[in-house]
């Protein structure tokens, strides 16, 4: 393995301490860095980049150059809600987590940043109401759980196909953040499966407070789990913990409970990685129902929302202590 330790050095003197997370992509000597631009302006942002892209590029061994700005927003807390793939329950983890988390008091809104496929307006009876415009930013639409909200879900017509490209995702990621949110103060971002180009720009543009990874037992999806956790840790965004969801079914004729993805593989991934273990989710035909018929399960006194209720107790927990630092 090449020992990046004297690269490392350099790019500190060149920013003033500002890099982290530098590393080798593959064996073609491709450098990749994240540089925090927190509190630089526009104009100063660009040269910082290119000094910095300059100087490693004089090394011996370094062909090209992959630099990650980002930049933390000031006043309002941004929890991304990621998985490695899709089809493992990331949404609806995402909107009863800001739900539940709502019910403790939190100033919470909600981001549906799953640009391509967005689903939060049905999981929050929100289908078919579309924002408003305040001058120049849009107003979060509200809701009966006291979650405001923004997808595009709810620009688009309905069944309409999101056909954009990665620049166009990006600006409407910022657009969604960067709305009249008024006193809210939290937000939970639903982030697309995977690594991709919204991944990229919520890094670069919005950098997260913290992360909350969503994964199956199985081992397919706990691979895919753990290439997120990678790409938010290389950021240098703290990772909140790991959610185990469709963990066990309890068959609604004779009460007996089965693992038809596995039973453990998340917590038991999460103690391997040093993460902490936020709970599991078990499959259940009830929240199925319940979130087609956007109703979160977290809104009301059923107990099929007291998993979600325990996860944001421990997310709000990792809140107070980091805001206590």
């Amino acid at each position: 393995m090449t020992d990046t330790a004297p690269l490392a050095s350099i790019a500190t003197d060149l920013t003033a301490g500002r890099t982290s997370g530098l590393r080798f992509l593959d064996g073609d000597g491709t450098l990749a860095i994240v540089l925090d631009v927190t509190g630089l302006a526009d104009e100063d942002r660009k040269p910082l980049e290119e000094k910095l892209r300059a100087g490693l590029l004089a090394r011996p061994g370094v062909t090209s150059v992959r630099v990650a700005m980002t930049a933390e927003r000031k006043g309002l807390t941004l929890i991304a809600v990621g998985s490695g793939k899709g089809g493992v329950g990331k949404s609806t983890l995402a909107a009863n987590l800001a739900v539940a988390l709502q019910r403790r008091g939190v100033k919470v809104g909600l981001v549906d940043a799953d640009i391509y496929g967005p689903s939060q307006p049905r999981l929050m009876d929100s289908e078919g109401v579309k924002p408003e415009a305040r001058g120049s930013k849009l107003v979060p639409v509200p809701n009966a759980y006291g979650v405001p909200m923004l997808s595009t879900g709810q620009i688009a017509a309905p069944g309409q196909a999101i056909a954009w490209r990665g620049p166009m995702a990006g600006k409407a990621l910022e657009q969604l953040v960067d709305a009249s949110w008024g006193d809210i103060d939290t937000l939970i971002v639903d982030l697309p499966p995977g690594t991709g180009d919204v991944q990229l720009t919520m890094i670069q543009k919005h950098k997260p407070t913290g992360a909350v990874i969503v994964s199956t037992p199985q081992d397919l999806a706990l691979m895919d789990a753990t290439r997120a956790i990678s790409f938010f840790e290389q950021a240098d965004v703290p990772m909140i913990g790991l959610v185990e969801n469709m963990a066990g079914y309890a068959c609604p004729h004779c009460g007996e409970v089965s693992d038809p993805f596995g039973s453990g593989g998340a917590e038991a991934a999460a103690k391997t990685m040093g993460l902490d273990f936020l709970g599991r989710v078990p499959l259940s035909m009830g929240l199925r129902l319940a979130s087609d018929g956007g109703v979160p399960p977290a809104a009301g006194t059923d107990p099929l929302g007291e998993p979600f209720h325990a996860i944001a107790a421990k997310v709000a927990d990792w809140l107070a202590a980091r805001k206590g630092k």
